[in-house]
């Protein structure tokens, strides 16, 4: 799971994020990034530097700038800190751009370096009565019901998972407990992206014990983990923890229909997905006791995909490259992840997987993730 959202509570706004750049919208040219329309964040070690507090609602433009020594991350906060879009990875010396549609109100952007702790913040305020509206290609209306229906799906199969995963808890089965650790955790990987707007249910399921806030209760997912696999044992806390899971993924389930989804909040949510993998499945931090990694890496590339597959038909009209790029590096990492796919769906243990292995995973997200970043660009109507 993404530790790195964390601090959030209930907003009202819509944000969808798109990439840098408009396709074919040579006469805007001040809303793309580097445009004098653009937001300004200047990133450092020590300071996050907005070149505008108060601009209007509609389509906003951020581009930002790391100068400082640490890699870092952007994010937007809206009332009682929820996040509404961030951007991470944001190497030393580099730049990224972030295009919103932002309705009127309060917010704050923070800089995160070294990408912990909740960040150097500064306030904004968005005017105005702009901000999303529904998408002009009915093409996109209907990508966007879609992916509402496939995000309550997978959050519906998720409740019987989970609760067979904390029925074998509370019957003290250590080994099937283990067997049905990873499938539990299946449609969650795939919409993190929307499970994780609603901020205040992520840090209850997906916390790992390093990334825990001050003063933070673990519990979810990895507290469980840590018990099967590292403790070997189950006792009455474990059960009262397996019961608190479910709960927090009912209430989770049932938010799905309050979910802001735009057509590009799923192109970026696309990403954010495979940020994912390149940051903490990648590296075997994610599931660093079951070494089940390469069961959330494979739901977090399909959910990416379904995003992709549902925005194909506007993506592909208006970016015919970009749509034929990306069928070939769908196509490549899923053929990689088949190799470590075993008879029973089960995949090979991470701690089995050797370091050259690891650096052809992580080549194939970085060449998967350049061109998914332009997504959201390529459905953007104007």
């Amino acid at each position: 799971m993404s530790a790195r959202r964390r601090s959030t509570a209930a907003a009202l706004l819509t944000l969808a994020v798109a990439t840098a750049a408009l396709a074919g919208c040579a006469s805007k040219k001040d809303d793309k990034a580097g445009g004098s329309d653009a937001v300004k964040v200047n990133a450092t070690d020590t300071a996050c530097e907005v070149s505008k507090t108060t601009f209007p609602a509609g389509h906003v433009v951020l581009d930002i700038s790391n100068k400082g020594s640490k890699t870092t991350e952007v994010y937007v906060y809206g009332d009682g800190d929820k996040i509404v879009t961030e951007r991470e990875n944001i190497g030393p010396g580099t730049k990224a751009s972030i295009n919103a549609e932002i309705k009127a109100g309060s917010y704050e952007i923070a800089c995160k370096p070294g990408m912990v702790g909740n960040g150097i913040r500064q306030k904004i305020t968005v005017t105005g009565e702009g901000g999303s509206a529904a998408p002009a290609d009915p093409r996109l209306a209907a990508a966007v019901d879609a992916y509402r229906k496939y995000a309550q799906e997978q959050a519906d199969a998720t409740i019987p998972a989970v609760e067979a995963f904390a029925a074998a808890i509370k019957a003290d089965d250590l080994e099937k407990a283990k067997s049905l650790y990873a499938p539990s955790r299946t449609g969650w990987e795939r919409t993190e992206p929307v499970a994780e707007s609603f901020g205040d249910v992520d840090p209850k399921t997906d916390t790992r014990e390093d990334k825990l806030e001050p003063g933070q209760a673990w519990t979810g997912w990895h507290k469980l983990e840590k018990s099967l696999w590292a403790d070997a044992k189950i006792g009455d806390d474990e059960k009262k923890l397996a019961d608190q899971l479910v709960a927090d993924l009912k209430d989770w389930q049932k938010k799905i229909p309050e979910a802001e989804i735009t057509a590009t909040s799923m192109a970026n949510g696309a990403k954010e997905l495979l940020d994912e993998v390149a940051t903490n499945k990648i590296t075997g931090e994610e599931d660093r006791y079951s070494h089940t990694d390469l069961a959330d890496f494979h739901a977090n590339v399909e959910g990416a995909q379904k995003a992709y597959e549902l925005l194909k038909p506007v993506a592909s009209e208006k970016d015919a490259e970009l749509a034929k790029t990306l069928d070939s590096e769908f196509a490549a990492i899923n053929t990689l992840l088949a190799k470590y796919k075993q008879a029973d769906g089960t995949f090979t243990s991470y701690d089995k997987v050797t370091e050259a292995e690891r650096k052809a995973f992580s080549d194939a997200v970085n060449s998967l993730g350049e061109p998914l970043s332009k997504l959201a660009a390529a459905v953007v109507v104007k």
